[in-house]
């Protein structure tokens, strides 16, 4: 008689996947550590069992535990969609050295002042090495709780003690617990601690911000969990040449998860900019040529963004000894490539042989397709040597065939730019907008908004 095989032992606990031996990558999601040995199958237990809190109509829930606090940063609660709150468990991921700790140590000050007890615990660094830098921010308030600890029951003690209305943990993957098999960082003890703490927060209506790691390619370290547990994840980003940094939401169940966030970077910390707009432009006391403003959107949040282009000087007939450079800086290399040969082989703007640079102002990144018609304009007007007005915007996708496709948000992006003093915007075709203190110039086709610029053969 065959014998019947044996059932799989190891199990992955990301995306479930079983193998008869336990490896340290998953073989379907591929995800680390993540392999554990699963004891011999329990039969579901039918019982009734005690209730935490009674089921009551949803129309008698009451919705004052709920309501957001301000956290004293306005940026910040742009994203979070109105404030801290009270048993909300947020994720603030980011790469090392963007400012996360220098930006949640503003925040647990900015919420002291607004009399809501904080405490921040650091597992990296010591309690003197926060003070240095709270001096430094002005981030000195008694309401403000500092400590340094690795352990999840030394934690426990100090919510005791301090009884805080907010907890920040910088950052989760250096808590362990000595209940928890694993090393700290491990994918079991990332799991344990977050669920742990989660638990502990939301059963004393605190709010808990968890500060996390991110791998190479960008991902949140440890399980993937983790981003199911939260009830918002947060990324921090920015250059580490540029001032500007970005928070987005890419979960948000409190609000909206398309918002974006801008913070200048200084010398004295992290500063909410409300209009970032001057980030992204340069004044010129007079036209230059290569030079073109868009309105990109970020998130909800139209920012106007400048293109500046720079084309070499045409090589002589037969003097070719090389290909032409292609450099973008700030914007989609292959989209910008493909932008140029239509501006060439549609517009009949002579590119070929000649080197092009086209960069965005203030380190911003557009990838978005909307920002075609300005590289197109910019990089012609840059090849010609012929300045555009410095009262036009133009927003739009340039197509492969040369038409200028519509593109979303068209109202919202040019309304921002009459309220910043423009007076010219070139849209697509049909974009059928009425803006008070701004002329609408509709193009269909790239060499019409060539020819309406002044700057064609």
């Amino acid at each position: 008689m065959a014998k019947a095989p044996a059932k799989d032992p190891f199990r992955c606990s990301e995306c479930g996947w079983t193998s008869t031996k336990w490896v340290g990558r998953c073989g379907e999601c591929q995800a680390w550590g993540s392999v554990e040995e699963i004891g011999a199958p329990k039969r579901l237990s039918l019982v009734a069992g005690s209730v935490s809190q009674a089921a009551v109509p949803i129309g008698e829930v009451s919705i004052e535990s709920a309501r957001s606090r301000t956290s004293g940063v306005s940026e910040l609660d742009r994203v979070l969609g109105g404030g801290l709150v009270p048993g909300a468990a947020i994720l603030l991921t980011g790469e090392p050295g963007v400012g996360k700790s220098t930006l949640l140590l503003s925040v647990a000050a900015e919420s002291a002042r607004a009399q809501m007890r904080a405490l921040y615990v650091s597992g990296e660094e010591s309690a003197s090495q926060i003070r240095v830098r709270a001096d430094r921010l002005k981030a000195i308030d008694p309401a403000l709780w500092l400590a340094a600890e690795n352990d999840l029951g030394a934690i426990i003690a100090h919510l005791d003690a301090v009884q805080p209305e907010l907890l920040i943990i910088d950052s989760v993957q250096t808590i362990s617990s000595s209940t928890v098999e694993g090393a700290p960082g491990g994918v079991t003890q990332v799991r344990e601690i977050a669920a742990a703490l989660i638990r502990i927060t939301k059963e004393r209506n605190i709010t808990l911000v968890l500060v996390g790691h991110v791998t190479k390619d960008g991902s949140i370290a440890g399980p993937r969990i983790l981003e199911h547990l939260v009830d918002v994840v947060l990324n921090f980003e920015g250059e580490r040449h540029s001032r500007l940094r970005l928070i987005r939401a890419t979960k948000n169940r409190f609000g909206a998860a398309d918002e974006v966030g801008c913070f200048d970077m200084s010398d004295i910390g992290i500063v909410g900019v409300t209009d970032p707009t001057g980030l992204f432009t340069s004044r010129h006391s007079e036209p230059v040529p290569g030079t073109c403003v868009t309105v990109a959107l970020e998130g909800r949040r139209p920012l106007l963004a400048e293109i500046q282009s720079l084309v070499g000087v045409p090589v002589a007939e037969g003097r070719d000894f090389g290909n032409a450079r292609r450099v973008t800086s700030g914007l989609d290399n292959p989209r910008t490539a493909m932008t140029l040969a239509v501006l060439e082989l549609r517009a009949g703007i002579r590119l070929s042989g000649r080197d092009v640079y086209v960069a965005t102002v203030g380190g911003m990144k557009i990838t978005e397709p909307a920002a075609d018609l300005a590289v197109a304009l910019s990089v012609a007007s840059a090849a010609k040597g012929l300045a555009l007005p410095a009262d036009l915007v133009a927003v739009g996708e340039v197509g492969l065939a040369g038409e200028i496709r519509k593109v979303t948000g068209v109202q919202q992006r040019i309304a921002e730019a009459a309220r910043l003093g423009f007076k010219r915007a070139m849209v697509p075709a049909g974009s059928d907008l009425k803006i008070p203190g701004i002329e609408i110039l509709e193009v269909s086709r790239i060499e019409q908004a060539i020819a309406k610029v002044k700057i064609s053969e």
